[in-house]
């Protein structure tokens, strides 16, 4: 989402008349999707205190792992709309989900989780192994064009935003790289490490460490922009067959349906002065995530846009569920 957005935060976000203020009555339960230590775990739980602080109710973190999100997001669709109880989402159980298994869901996220604030941008990163000829992404691109079908790329599963992300570079760059789907990150960057698959796409705190050591090799971020704890690292749209390159995953906390608007803004309120909370914002760079909150009405019209984008990249690259 773009900066310049960020200046509606400023304004009443909900239109007209400032509402009556709200304070929840009992604790707050946050609900993430997956299992503790994970992504979503840690943002969730670093946005806890300071919106404790702002809501003067405790906030709790509580794991409902399951089916890629989708426990966590039924929870949240079916709690009661008093505020109490929040879901923290990614990407895949919003809007990819939804594409790949059309009617299928036992939740319609569109009908029935409410959007309240984008959390964070989490890019993914592009690397090779180290024995790959390549040192930046043009002159990967080459070597695709080269060998059209030769080389390969891991992601942790069909469907996946890092399955998406060699898919919209196959499209953009008019190159040929072959998927190679494994069951999670750890036995796609053992094979890239080793040279079995060319390069994969995961997120940088799963990466980095190989990055140190030498033995990945970084191609570029798959958003819009840098990453500002990895400066020297470009953007892969910085690569002009790329231009205009971005897709990322995101985090962002929804509420139940039918959430009354002073619920809403307060809730608004307190997760958006938590993401921007200097030591809150200092540790989600040190997981190489990035604040990104909004207006509930732009973040909703970003997941719309975000789905079209997605629905494309599905549609040309015939992906199914089945492979």
């Amino acid at each position: 989402m773009q900066i310049a957005r960020r200046a509606l935060l400023a304004t009443p976000l909900l239109g007209g008349p400032l509402l009556a203020s709200w304070a929840p009555d009992r604790p707050i339960r946050i609900l993430v999707g997956f299992a503790a230590g994970g992504g979503t775990d840690i943002v969730a739980r670093l946005m806890a205190e300071p919106m404790r602080a702002a809501l003067g109710q405790p906030v709790l973190i509580e794991t409902r792992a399951g089916s890629s999100g989708q426990v966590a997001a039924l929870a949240a669709a079916r709690a009661a709309p008093d505020g109490t109880t929040l879901l923290l989402a990614t990407a895949g159980e919003i809007v990819t989900a939804p594409l790949l298994a059309p009617g299928r869901l036992p939740y319609d996220p569109a009908r029935e989780l409410a959007p309240i604030t984008n959390a964070v941008r989490v890019p993914n990163l592009l690397v090779v192994g180290a024995m790959v000829p390549a040192t930046q992404a043009a002159e990967l691109l080459a070597l695709a064009r080269a060998r059209p079908g030769a080389l390969t790329y891991g992601s942790s599963g069909i469907g996946n935003l890092a399955h998406l992300n060699g898919e919209l570079i196959n499209r953009m760059a008019g190159v040929e790289l072959t998927h190679v789907p494994y069951r999670g990150p750890a036995a796609a960057i053992a094979d890239v490490v080793a040279g079995r698959v060319t390069m994969m796409f995961a997120g940088a705190p799963v990466l980095m460490p190989l990055i140190r050591e030498g033995r990945l090799r970084v191609m570029g971020v798959t958003g819009a922009r840098r990453l500002a704890a990895l400066p020297e690292c470009p953007a892969l749209a910085e690569t002009p067959a790329l231009a205009g390159y971005a897709l990322e995953n995101w985090f962002g906390l929804f509420g139940p349906a039918g959430m009354a608007p002073e619920v809403t803004q307060a809730i608004h309120a307190a997760a958006t002065g938590a993401l921007r909370d200097g030591e809150v914002v200092r540790r989600l760079a040190e997981q190489g995530v990035e604040p990104d909150p909004d207006s509930p009405a732009n973040f909703a019209a970003f997941i719309a846009a975000e789905g079209r984008k997605l629905a494309e990249i599905i549609r040309a690259a015939n992906i199914t569920l089945e492979g």
